[in-house]
Parts: structure tokens; C-alpha cells; sequence
């Protein structure tokens, strides 16, 4: 534990873990609160479906544009500006749900609100990526681990207030923890210490085309792609076993083992490279994923995600650590915003091919066994011969304070 101690006794720590957890809240909260309140006013899983999904492509289509503003200029005035509008725009888009608006006006609201989401995640990644070398794997790691309980607290909170008060209120307060997460970054001490780093002119895609990201990236996409089989995937066993309310267990289960292996991965001290260690670990969530297909137990199937789920929080780490590594210091936020457009986006994508594959023949034990195929996909992508970054070759050392 003395690792996470020496993390935790850096000055901008605290505000980092606390104000991002905060921050990505609404990532989790959002999309959930969306879809059960445009299903409640429809009628229409369908419709409701669609405006969520308008919501996350919005998101991840907007993200790099902002991470390029922010290497510019500073990702202060991002988060300055976007804590005025987020909560605006989520306001407006609860009126015209709520006030049954012509449907183009509620997908126009979504977009807009994804489009003005906080950008939390890039930026405290970015500040991370400033902190001491010695202490940085295990930052990552705490970074990691914090987002893998975000997807745990964020549908807890939704379906507790849902049941409470109603969803709209589930989508206030989602608008509420992202303001405050972005303020609280946006007024940290390494925030206002961040200075650009001057750079020439660089073209629209440079930073996606830097040695070693389309590899990270093309990875993470088909990672990602696997994981959101696998989240359509647990209701729908969940459903066909007889028990539709545990499926909100299984996949707690799933991210607390994903936690812990998280926790457990960056107090190590691993000599392997980079790479490396992002391609074993691609491996081992793809050995998790493997045998799902073949139960019928939720029981099993739960003890099995929490298994396999351990290696999830480590992939995250190192894939971090990579970027972090590879990406030119002029744009570092565009970099990370990058990441998170894949794990949107793919996502996004996954869970909708899975949900067809669960309406055809193949069912549950098809979007599992797809699930099996994107994330062994992502290893193969780790073995394709290409040009490769220039990458630190020492092993990572026990954290000591900077």
C-alpha cells in the first residue's frame, strides 16, 4: 500500500481521484437516466434507445475536437465554459422529454448535451500523465480503478432514484456531479499550473497517426467493441435464466473484480515493457471472456466475471501508461480524448451488434462468443508489424512521492 500512499500524499491527488470521480459520474449516470426517461414518456424502448445512443456518438465525436482546444489553449477554459452549458442543455433536453417535444428536437437536444459533456476524463488523464514517472504507473492504476467504480455507482444512483423520485431527478443530479467534478479540476492547483506546450502547426489527425496510437487505438476499439457485447449480454442471460433483476449484480460483480485486479496490478513492480504488458493483459481479459458462452448458471457466470473481470482494470492502466508515453507533449489531451471516443464509441457499437445477435439464433451464448472474438482481436492487433513508438525501457519502480 505504501505505492498508493505516496500517490495519495501528492498535492494534486485528492482533487484529482475525487472532483474526476465526481466528473465521469455523469458518463454512467447520463445515458441510463436518458434511456428510462424517454422509455417512460414513449412507450418506446426503441426511441429511447436511439436518443441514448445519439447522446454517446455525440460524445465521442466531440471529444478530440475539445482535447485539440484544450493542448491550445488550456483545458480550464474548457471546463469553465462547458460548466455553464452542460447543465443548460441537460435542462433543456429534460423540458423537451418531459414536455414530449417533437422527436427530432429531443435527438437534437441529446446530441447537444453529448456534444457539451465535461472533459473530465482526458484532462485528469493528462494531468497524470504530468506527475512524477516513478509514481505515474500506479496513478494510472487509481485512475483506472476510480473509473471502473464510476460504472458501478452511476446505475446504482440512477436506478435508486429512478425507483425514488423518477429519472428526471437521476439526470439532475448527474448534472450536478459533472459540474462539480469540472470545476473542481478546473480550479486545482496543477490546473492552474498547466501551461501549453508551443508546438507547430499540426494536421487534423496528426496526434491519431503518431507512431504507436493506431495500434493502441485500433486495440482499444476492438476491446471495447467485446466489452459492450458483454454489458447487453449479462441482462439478457439475466432475463433468460428467470431472474431479471440480478443482472445489475452480475455486472457489479464484473467491475469490482476489475477494481480489485486494478488495485492489485498497480502496487506491482512489473520489468516488462509497455507493450508488452498490454498485450498480456489483453490476453487475460480474453481468457476471462472465453468460457462465458458455456454457462447457464448466474451463479457461475458471476464468480467467472469476477475472475476474468480482474484483468480489465490493468489493461486500462497500461493502455493509459501507453498513450500517455507515445503522445507528443504538445497534445497529450487530444490524445487521451481520443481514448475516449473509442471507448464510447465502441461500446456504443458493441451493445447494439450484441443486441442483435441475441434477437437471432445464436442468442446470449452468440454476443458472449462475440465478445471472445473483439477482445482476442484487440491481442492480434498488438502483434501486426508496423513502426513502433519510441518507449521508456526501464521497468516500472515503486512509487515514491515527486
Amino acid at each position: 500500500m505504501r505505492s498508493y500512499l505516496a500517490v495519495w500524499r501528492l498535492p494534486s491527488a485528492p482533487v484529482l481521484l475525487l472532483a474526476g470521480f465526481a466528473g465521469r459520474l455523469p458518463s454512467s449516470m447520463v445515458p441510463l437516466a436518458l434511456l428510462l426517461m424517454v422509455q417512460e414518456q414513449t412507450g418506446s424502448y426503441a426511441i429511447a434507445g436511439g436518443v441514448s445512443a445519439t447522446y454517446g456518438i455525440a460524445t465521442a465525436v466531440m471529444a478530440p475536437v475539445l482535447g485539440r482546444l484544450a493542448d491550445r489553449r488550456s483545458p480550464r477554459l474548457v471546463l469553465f465554459v462547458q460548466s455553464v452549458g452542460y447543465p443548460l442543455l441537460l435542462a433543456l433536453m429534460a423540458a423537451a422529454v418531459l414536455g414530449r417535444a417533437p422527436l427530432p428536437w429531443v435527438f437534437a437536444a441529446a446530441a447537444a448535451v453529448g456534444a457539451s459533456t465535461p472533459l473530465v476524463s482526458g484532462t485528469v488523464r493528462a494531468l497524470w500523465s504530468r506527475v512524477d514517472v516513478r509514481v505515474r504507473p500506479t496513478a494510472y492504476a487509481l485512475d483506472a480503478t476510480a473509473t471502473e467504480l464510476v460504472f458501478v455507482a452511476g446505475p446504482t444512483l440512477v436506478a435508486a432514484l429512478t425507483f425514488v423520485a423518477g429519472p428526471a431527478i437521476a439526470l439532475g443530479l448527474a448534472g450536478v456531479l459533472g459540474v462539480l467534478g469540472a470545476l473542481g479540476i478546473a480550479t486545482s492547483a496543477p490546473m492552474r499550473a498547466w501551461r501549453p506546450v508551443v508546438a507547430e502547426s499540426r494536421r487534423l489527425l496528426s496526434t491519431v497517426t503518431t507512431p504507436g496510437m493506431p495500434r493502441v487505438l485500433l486495440s482499444g476499439t476492438a476491446l471495447m467493441f467485446g466489452v459492450g457485447g458483454l454489458e447487453v449480454a449479462v441482462p439478457a442471460f439475466a432475463d433468460d435464466a428467470g431472474s431479471p433483476g440480478i443482472s445489475g449484480l452480475l455486472l457489479a460483480v464484473w467491475a469490482l473484480g476489475s477494481a480489485g485486479g486494478g488495485l492489485w496490478f498497480g502496487a506491482r513492480v512489473v520489468s516488462a515493457s509497455l507493450p508488452r504488458q498490454y498485450r498480456w493483459c489483453l490476453l487475460g481479459v480474453t481468457i476471462g471472456l472465453a468460457p462465458l458462452a458455456a454457462i447457464s448458471d448466474p451463479w457461475v457466470l458471476g464468480a467467472l466475471l469476477f475472475l476474468g473481470g480482474t484483468a480489465i482494470a490493468p489493461t486500462l492502466t497500461v493502455q493509459s501508461s501507453l498513450v500517455g508515453s507515445i503522445a507528443p507533449a504538445s497534445a497529450v489531451t487530444e490524445a487521451f480524448t481520443w481514448l475516449s471516443t473509442v471507448t464510447f464509441g465502441a461500446s456504443a457499437i458493441g451493445a447494439a451488434v450484441g443486441g442483435a445477435l441475441i434477437e437471432t439464433s445464436a442468442g446470449v451464448a452468440g454476443a458472449l462468443v462475440m465478445a471472445t472474438g473483439a477482445a482476442a482481436l484487440a491481442v492480434a492487433v498488438t502483434l501486426l508489424p508496423g513502426r513502433r513508438p519510441d518507449l521508456p525501457t526501464e521497468p516500472r519502480r515503486e512509487a515514491v512521492p515527486a
